[in-house]
């Protein structure tokens, strides 16, 4: 047991949480890593549960760690890249249902990060029994601002048809494996839909399992493409630089993670039901 030190004027429970945010300031404790659960910390330290409860959410409250339902607190991955997005893919096939939404530009990091756990599921190594993705586009086939020909900032349909062959690549990748999964009968019920809405792709937002956010800006950059072979300075949303801050529902109703989650699927679906139309393959 890891006593506490008895002439330390502060009340327990901000002195273990003092030795939690040291230890994950540190790097004992890694970003996602599983923080010991209440009954532990409480025998750890010789203190009451509420205590230890107490102190977690000190941590939660300084954004050092988040809650989640039934399975416990975790460092948080306060920033990451996309690439990091694949851990937390795979760990909700272990719920046995899973729901991705995604609203962005292309699809393209979503293809990226899901084409191995898709591949998992189709030898076997991951399972589902049900799997739903819903992706959701600007409509490239009418001006939307971005991409848009560079340094005038204007219009260009051949951009924008550039930009509709790099989702329609990414899109039907994902809506073909899941197809294929499911004729394979090796997910019980798998779809996945492609629509769009009349919006400059400006950010992009992964909702996983309802209770897990991933939102990032798109930084617009200017650079050179090929358009009928030559090269066209173009204002580009870029997906692959754009920073994604994660957020967590907890047991707390009020704190900011659940709330943000709660508002980012509730902005997603109003949006899907009401003036998002389905992609005609």
């Amino acid at each position: 047991m890891d006593e506490l030190d008895p002439d330390d004027p502060r009340p327990p429970f901000q002195q273990v949480a003092a030795v939690l945010k040291a230890a994950i300031l540190t790097g004992a404790y890694q970003p996602g890593d599983r923080l010991p659960s209440y009954t532990e910390l409480a025998s750890q330290y010789g203190v009451a549960v509420m205590t230890a409860q107490k102190a977690v959410g000190v941590l939660r409250d300084e954004g050092l760690v988040v809650s989640r339902q039934g399975k416990g607190s975790f460092v948080r991955q306060r920033t990451e890249r996309s690439v990091g997005l694949r851990p937390h893919v795979e760990a909700i096939f272990d719920s046995g249902a899973v729901a991705i939404d995604f609203a962005g530009f292309s699809g393209e990091t979503l293809h990226g990060v899901i084409s191995e756990p898709l591949d998992k599921v189709r030898s076997g190594r991951l399972q589902a029994n049900s799997l739903q993705i819903r992706i959701l586009l600007p409509d490239l086939s009418k001006p939307v601002g971005l991409p848009a020909l560079a340094p005038e900032g204007v219009d260009s349909p051949d951009v924008r048809k550039r930009a509709e062959r790099i989702v329609q690549r990414s899109t039907q990748g994902i809506v073909e494996t899941v197809e294929e999964l499911a004729a394979l009968g090796l997910v019980e019920s798998a779809t996945a839909q492609v629509r769009t809405y009349h919006s400059a792709p400006l950010f992009k937002l992964f909702l996983l399992n309802q209770t897990e956010a991933f939102f990032g800006f798109y930084p617009v950059l200017q650079h050179s493409v090929a358009i009928a072979g030559q090269p066209v300075e173009i204002f580009d949303p870029m997906g692959k630089d754009a920073i994604l801050f994660h957020y967590a529902k907890s047991e707390d109703a009020d704190s900011v993670d659940t709330q943000y989650v709660e508002q980012a699927q509730r902005w997603f679906d109003s949006v899907w039901n009401s003036v998002a139309k389905d992609v005609q393959s």
